[in-house]
């Protein structure tokens, strides 16, 4: 063995130990709290992602998508026709699209009224919060009251929140919190929103 080659062999072995000791001493089992923010690209296809995962296990979802109105979305066409999913578009549209902020609040208060049913619902393995974040930021909802009912879900549900400026309160009690950097976008060279990228 050449002496790069046995370098890398004791780097792997102490890399090998440094993990393993790290999955020994992860014991717990529990529902999780994922909020996936930031600029770019990518949050709700994550979710979805674990919306796919959960249901190869045979598991239940609710997915409630807010300030979305449409329903041709490829996510919707697949994962929404699935056996084991419940699937609620809450939304009026994006608020400049709706322009009208008493609407948007009523709007939102009706969908999260949803959204706690599927918090509620101890068969529900997983639970996608898709675009919560907008309702928090833009005062739709009461953060605190929307952290109480995160709090008071099934203690083995899992939640994961998408959406831009994540609150404070969400990013306080999450387990897991990746913000997803914008470097470059498609949209602003003039590229139009993509079957299968972008929708």
């Amino acid at each position: 063995m050449s002496d790069s080659g046995e370098q890398h062999h004791k780097r792997m072995a102490h890399k090998k130990a440094v993990v393993d000791s790290a999955i020994a001493k992860a014991d717990q089992d529990r529902g999780l709290l994922l909020v996936l923010t930031g600029n770019g690209k990518g949050k709700s296809s994550s979710a979805f992602g674990m919306v796919a995962r959960t249901l190869g296990y045979g598991l239940k979802v609710g997915v409630a998508q807010f300030l979305k109105n449409r329903r041709d979305t490829g996510e919707e066409n697949f994962l929404g026709k699935q056996p084991n999913v419940q699937w609620h578009v809450l939304g009026d549209g994006f608020t400049w699209d709706t322009q009208n902020r008493d609407a948007d609040i009523a709007t939102a208060q009706r969908g999260w009224a949803v959204a706690r049913g599927l918090l509620s619902d101890a068969s529900l393995h997983l639970v996608v919060l898709d675009e919560l974040t907008y309702l928090l930021k833009y005062g739709y909802l009461d953060e605190q009251q929307v952290c109480a009912d995160l709090a008071a879900r099934p203690a083995m549900q899992h939640v994961v929140i998408t959406g831009r400026a994540a609150p404070q309160c969400l990013l306080d009690m999450a387990d897991t919190v990746s913000e997803i950097q914008d470097i470059r976008h498609a949209f602003r060279a003039g590229v139009r929103a993509q079957p299968g990228i972008d929708l």
